[in-house]
């Protein structure tokens, strides 16, 4: 079998395209097909290529951007640059961290930057070299990862949080009370500890089914939640033990705020769309002791305190200084 290539021959001799023009035209293509904005800086801090990604990130005013180009196409980066340092949460970290990166053409950079609209940006930077380690300058290349920011932080308070109730987790719980402990101490401040427990919540659920209970613990937890500061903890413990943390809050006001907790479940039924189901609370109150190696000392207290309401008869509040 032939081949006939005298046409293919043909064109590719009526159309030569040099090396350089495909280099030109490859660079040019990949610029803007990737999702990376791409900023080019020589050995003399001028530009020498940008994509429209990098302006679009930047949301730079492509009419400033041309007024500050030279004849020979290159723009110098602080002019670039300008506007975009009025976006960045903090500048002078980025600002001294350029400044390092340009003194040290051999090494690379990873970091994320913070923009004051709430965007985040990831930035890669690298130097040019060419044969014989000669310097020609740094690319950088700035990625929007604000979407991504969000999933991993959505992910993280998942990670954090009782799937029913919404309320922390046990895990996530220990870790802020054993911060808060660390705050009161260290202000000298006041910190009221609460152990709660629903009454007889098994038979709850054995009567009514457990979805029934389920609606029961995510009631209880919105009515608390009405009732406590957006600085107070709650926290689900585990089935239908709860513990609650009020920073800043002394005897009294502990002692007050336990009450109405206590009050706002035992004073109306829940309904669960089909029965109205009553219930109470018992709960146990201290306060964060100075000599508290550990606020678990101090939810030891509570708990104490939880077992006593118990045996005295349930739907009552009691306290262990």
């Amino acid at each position: 079998m032939s081949v006939d290539v005298s046409a293919q021959d043909q064109r590719e001799t009526s159309n030569p395209i040099s090396r350089e023009v495909f280099d030109r035209s490859l660079l040019r293509a990949i610029n803007e097909a990737s999702p990376d904005g791409i900023l080019v800086v020589d050995d003399r801090g001028m530009v020498v290529s940008y994509n429209q990604r990098f302006i679009d990130i930047w949301q730079l005013d492509m009419n400033i951007v041309q007024a500050n180009t030279l004849t020979d196409g290159t723009i110098p980066e602080n002019k670039m640059m300008y506007a975009a340092f009025a976006l960045l949460k903090y500048p002078e970290p980025f600002i001294k961290r350029v400044v390092e990166l340009y003194a040290n053409p051999w090494e690379r950079d990873y970091c994320e930057i913070e923009l004051n609209d709430g965007r985040t940006l990831e930035r890669h930077s690298v130097g040019l070299h060419a044969d014989g380690d000669h310097y020609y300058g740094r690319v950088w290349f700035f990625r929007d990862v604000t979407e991504r920011k969000r999933g991993e932080a959505a992910l993280r308070e998942l990670a954090c949080r009782d799937p029913l109730t919404g309320e922390l987790n046990r895990g996530h719980f220990m870790e802020r009370a054993a911060e808060e402990q660390e705050r009161a101490k260290r202000h000298k401040k006041p910190l009221g500890v609460l152990m709660l427990d629903l009454d007889y919540f098994k038979s709850i659920n054995d009567r009514f089914g457990h979805a029934a209970g389920d609606k029961v613990l995510e009631t209880v937890c919105k009515r608390w939640r009405s009732v406590l500061r957006n600085a107070d903890l709650l926290g689900r413990l585990g089935g239908e033990e709860f513990a609650i943390l009020l920073p800043d809050s002394d005897w009294d006001a502990t002692l007050l705020v336990a009450e109405r907790l206590r009050s706002s479940i035992a004073d109306q039924p829940v309904y669960d769309g089909v029965t109205e189901i009553f219930c109470t609370v018992s709960g146990g109150v201290t306060l964060l002791s100075p000599t508290d190696a550990s606020i678990e000392d101090a939810l030891y207290r509570a708990d104490i305190a939880l077992y006593r309401a118990k045996n005295q008869g349930r739907n009552r509040m009691e306290y262990n200084p």
